[in-house]
């Protein structure tokens, strides 16, 4: 890629607007042949909105999109395929009738009515094409019978196969193997090498650093950095998204170095989501009394092993819960047992109210306890109680993450699983929510395991820190060397 060059994709000034949330807010790139930009931001931040209006999945409220010079914006999608533009999406759907060579060929096929039969050669191009991906030893398979990294490679192939110029590549790390991850960096590199232009959208800059040529950052659909990697790692307003600012631990000095059984033990857990390895031989402990925060990117797998714990994805590995395994118990059974599941997307009855939400709760206490834990929740969370009759869908979000954590309060827990409960919420809110977390940590019994990505939240309410990377636990250790050890590598 010569510097000089005129760029194959140029975006200028493209916005997306659904209702009144803007979604993408003039966003602008250039990609030459044979470069590669990486695409990052948090759940949320524009990457996949821009994906589908440069696909023509859905079409920009203003902008322009430049392929060779040749202004695509708001084309239908089989135009701008045909046009020069590929997509490898994160989620295979395949022909699962057909085998991997038929899909293959199904993709080499012409689109046009009035040319229905396939050229001779179409054979040998599906062959040399899933030679070229991997695939040459499972071409006659079907895809029901292939691994992950197989149905990957496959997506990758059905887009080789329309021989485009931009190629759009989409999470392609998500669920792979390290090995499988190294594979997948070299077939990316070869459209590089190739001279394509490649657009490479990932959750964070660490994942693909090694790969991309530069790297452009979005945030709530704006632009916050671009450049190299190592710079937009470094990049304050980056770090500040992803982490939330200052990293600052509180230790408590009275919180020793427990031994002994732990009364939490994942041993050795992972979780597949159909062929998707979510979760690759997790292990950590959690002993009473103690708060232990997992930070990790969105994506990383957190949730995924708080619904382990609770019993709602099957698992392979240990899960023991005072020294008792939890095989073969019920979610509710769990939740009986002391472990109860604060989820990250709440679950509160919106059409009941504040205090209908915390007495469903609470409804297996008996009436003075629960008269007594609802008095201490109000002193906790004062606004609940102003609100107490209101319809929880009529709060605002971070109302709602305080009622969600007061109903799961109401069951009295051992153990308050907290998945990430900073989501979405204002600093003000977020101040709120650390004096209650505070309060619980230095006043009450109860031991928390908290899952977020925003460390800056994490770590002042931490005994113990595990950082949770691509469905792997990277590290562990105290709030302290966490802010020595991790703070510049988090990225």
């Amino acid at each position: 890629m010569t510097e000089g060059t005129a760029p194959l994709l140029e975006v200028e000034h493209l916005s997306k607007r659904f209702g009144g949330l803007v979604a993408v807010k003039d966003i602008g790139f250039k990609i030459r042949a044979g470069e590669i930009l990486g695409l990052i931001g948090p759940n949320g931040s524009g990457k996949s909105t821009v994906m589908k209006l440069l696909m023509g999945i859905e079409r920009p409220n203003s902008g322009r999109i430049s392929l060779a010079g040749v202004d695509i914006a708001g084309w239908p999608t089989h135009r701008i395929a045909r046009q020069g533009i590929g997509i490898v999406f994160q989620h295979s759907r395949p022909l699962r009738r057909q085998t991997v060579l038929e899909n293959i060929k199904l993709a080499l096929l012409p689109d046009s009515l009035l040319r229905l039969v396939a050229d001779p050669s179409v054979n040998d191009k599906a062959q040399a094409i899933a030679t070229r991906v991997g695939l040459g030893a499972v071409m006659h398979r079907r895809p029901t019978t292939l691994p992950f990294a197989d149905l990957r490679r496959l997506e990758l192939a059905k887009a080789l196969a329309r021989d485009p110029q931009v190629v759009l590549v989409d999470e392609p790390f998500a669920g792979l193997t390290q090995a499988e991850v190294a594979n997948f960096s070299e077939l990316i590199d070869g459209f590089r090498q190739e001279g394509r232009a490649v657009l490479l959208v990932d959750h964070n800059v660490k994942g693909v650093a090694a790969l991309v040529d530069r790297v452009l950052a979005m945030y709530l659909g704006e632009h916050i950095a671009e450049g190299s990697a190592e710079d937009v790692m470094q990049d304050p307003t980056v770090r500040r998204v992803y982490m939330g600012g200052k990293i600052e631990s509180h230790a408590r000095p009275e919180v020793e170095l427990r031994s002994g059984e732990p009364l939490l033990d994942v041993r050795g857990v992972g979780v597949l989501y159909g062929k998707a390895q979510a979760l690759d031989a997790v292990s950590i402990h959690v002993h009473e009394g103690e708060f232990v925060s997992v930070v990790g990117l969105n994506g990383a797998g957190k949730t995924t092993l708080f619904n382990a714990i609770s019993g709602i994805v099957p698992h392979s590995g240990e899960i023991k819960w005072g020294g008792s395994d939890l095989r073969g118990r019920s979610v509710a059974e769990i939740a009986r047992g002391g472990i109860v599941h604060c989820p990250e997307s709440r679950e509160l009855f919106g059409y009941m109210t504040v205090r209908e939400n915390l007495d469903l709760g609470g409804h297996h206490l008996p009436a003075a306890t629960r008269a007594t834990q609802l008095a201490w929740l109000f002193e906790l969370f004062p606004i609940l109680e102003a609100r107490q009759g209101q319809h929880a869908r009529t709060l605002s979000g971070g109302e709602q993450q305080m009622l969600a954590i007061a109903r799961a309060l109401m069951l009295q827990p051992r153990l308050l699983i907290l998945d990430e409960p900073t989501l979405g919420l204002a600093p003000v809110i977020l101040e709120q929510l650390s004096k209650a977390l505070h309060r619980l940590r230095e006043t009450t019994p109860i031991t928390v395991l908290l899952g977020e990505q925003n460390v800056t939240f994490a770590l002042p309410h931490a005994d113990r820190v595990y950082v949770l990377e691509n469905s792997r636990i990277v590290w562990e250790g105290d709030p302290g060397r966490f802010a020595r050890e991790m703070g510049t590598g988090y990225l």
